[in-house]
């Protein structure tokens, strides 16, 4: 299992708190796109690629080029709505410390 520094359980559990940032992160955006009232082309494929990443945190630590992948889906999606950026700033930078996907 791949680990970026500064990764540590949780007190009195064994998750670890980048996954659990990033769980955060996700949950927060979804319940703002939830709320978002304007309908957009690819709401859909936000939603979705959010519900991905949420899956992805739930089986311990998810892999890099999965997780970078969702991301781009998503800011491709919703990068437009500026009442989304804070929350979608939020889960690129819960992403990022994750680290870059090994180079092949």
């Amino acid at each position: 299992m791949l680990r970026s520094l500064g990764q540590r359980p949780v007190a009195g559990g064994d998750e670890d708190l980048t996954v659990a940032g990033l769980r955060a992160a996700v949950s927060r955006l979804r319940r703002e796109l939830a709320a978002y009232p304007a309908e957009f082309p690819d709401r859909a494929i936000a939603e979705d690629e959010l519900a991905a990443l949420a899956a992805m945190t739930i089986d311990g630590t998810p892999e890099i080029p999965c997780l970078r992948r969702s991301l781009l889906l998503i800011a491709g999606a919703i990068g437009s709505m500026s009442a989304l950026a804070p929350w979608l700033s939020e889960v690129r930078r819960a992403v990022d410390l994750f680290g870059e996907p090994p180079r092949r």
